[in-house]
């Protein structure tokens, strides 16, 4: 009597599918394990190809070096003698001075390298970059000497990148009319510093003569540059404008300012910025930087960014696919339970454990498809071979085509749903609400009348 009274007790086997649906989670935390592995994989790929091609840029400048030098005499007294001797000393320093007004007009192109299987984001950023020097008061300069005078020397002219070697060919400048060509290097800064690896162009005759005159000084370059997925810019000068555009229709703004006006549509995005000295530290940020302060690294550089992002990174998605996976055992598990109480059929837990586990490969399957072919494709392929077997095991495990294909049917359109959420994440929690409240609605409607009292109780015993 106890056994049939076990194998009958539909309280025990609710308990039993409830942990069959909880051990599910055993393999879908080994699939997300392999999921952390390859995206790990993915990030040294971009590690190897920014160290070997470039990456991700930060435009700092253009900015005038300015040497100096202070002289000063000191007067010491012998104390036997109290006769005075006079030293003569010097020391070298130097001044930044920051454009007063620059604007950048730029043109982002997409574009991708791959590492193996692995694509990485990379873009190449063509750009004007135009303005002004105010005209330069050497009185401006105050030694830290008391007395001392300040010899002013001829400035150069830096522009600084997060990657050098993401120039395309020199830069193109004009400066006060005038020529002029980009040398490595930056002299007068400490060798350590970021600054001091970056580029610099020494003063055409007529900016020379400017200078000298204590006049405007106008700049202009061409810039080509080559980075991966992001693009800063620092807004050093005392009016900071830009415009960027781009045909990349997945854009990310970012940084410390926010564009003031942008648009993104499917031709691209068109992002404008304007940025004034009084908003921001980068100035003293970069003079900490050029200089090679101990607290340059205190925190990071205002500037305001644009990254190329991939909507469908397969690693993120399927990450977040799996999150959904035991949500998705236990809803096939119930189609398929609920067939069996309301059709009174019987299925044993070596079933439901089959179909567990055809439902856990299913996110094994997406990602080894997805990182061969597009994230749509492999998610609709996968789903189809998914469904496919699900229908074909229950039509014979149900004992009708037409119920097979009904679970099978029910369970594409769970996988529906989730592409849905995937690709709507900002959407997510408010779609997902709807559809487990859907569900939880259908199945509370479709077993009002069901009499689980007696679907649990034990059979009566055989009249003798």
């Amino acid at each position: 009597m106890k056994r049939i009274l076990l194998n009958s007790s539909m309280l025990v086997k609710v308990l039993a599918l409830v942990f069959l649906m909880f051990l599910s989670q055993v393999p879908l935390s080994m699939i997300g394990g392999v999921i952390a592995e390859r995206s790990g994989a993915r990030e040294s790929a971009e590690r190897e190809l920014a160290q070997s091609y470039a990456g991700q840029q930060t435009i700092i400048g253009p900015i005038l070096v300015v040497p100096y030098v202070e002289r000063w005499t000191d007067i010491t007294r012998d104390g036997k003698n109290r006769e005075a001797s006079r030293v003569k000393r010097s020391q070298s320093h130097i001044q930044l001075v920051f454009p007063e007004k620059m604007r950048i007009d730029g043109e982002l192109t997409p574009d991708k390298r791959y590492r193996g299987i692995f694509t990485v984001l990379f873009y190449g950023f063509r750009a004007r970059v135009e303005g002004n020097f105010a005209p330069f008061d050497p009185a401006a300069i105050h030694g830290e000497v008391e007395g001392s005078t300040i010899e002013v020397g001829m400035p150069v002219l830096a522009l600084s990148m997060g990657d050098v070697r993401g120039l395309q060919g020199a830069p193109k400048l004009s400066l006060a009319g005038d020529a002029a060509a980009f040398l490595p290097r930056v002299p007068l800064l400490p060798d350590d510093t970021r600054f001091a690896q970056s580029v610099h162009a020494p003063m055409p005759p007529a900016a020379q003569q400017a200078w000298t005159k204590h006049q405007q000084l106008d700049f202009k370059i061409d810039l080509a540059l080559t980075g991966q997925s992001r693009l800063g810019i620092a807004p050093i000068a005392t009016e900071t404008t830009a415009h960027i555009t781009s045909s990349w229709k997945h854009p990310s703004f970012g940084g410390s300012f926010l564009a003031t006006k942008r648009v993104v549509n499917e031709d691209g995005f068109v992002a404008d910025w304007a940025v004034s000295s009084l908003s921001t530290a980068a100035r003293s940020q970069v003079t900490r930087l050029a200089t090679g302060s101990k607290e340059a690294a205190s925190g990071p550089l205002d500037s305001f960014d644009v990254t190329l992002v991939d909507p469908l990174d397969v690693y993120a998605l399927t990450g977040r696919a799996v999150k959904y996976g035991l949500l998705f055992v236990a809803l096939t598990i119930m189609a398929a339970f609920m067939f069996e109480v309301l059709r009174q059929l019987r299925l044993h837990l070596v079933q439901y454990g089959l179909v567990a586990l055809s439902i856990t490969l299913f996110f094994l399957l997406l990602l080894a498809l997805s990182e061969k072919i597009d994230f749509g494709i492999a998610y609709g392929i996968a789903t189809a071979a998914s469904v496919t077997l699900l229908a074909v095991y229950f039509s014979a495990a149900l004992g009708s085509i037409a119920r097979g294909v009904g679970l099978g049917f029910f369970v594409g359109l769970l996988y529906a749903a989730l592409y849905g959420l995937l690709l709507s994440e900002d959407n997510a929690l408010l779609l997902g609400s709807v559809l487990l409240f859907g569900l939880l609605a259908f199945l509370m409607i479709a077993t009002r009348k069901v009499d689980w009292y007696a679907l649990s109780a034990a059979p009566e015993p055989a009249a003798q």
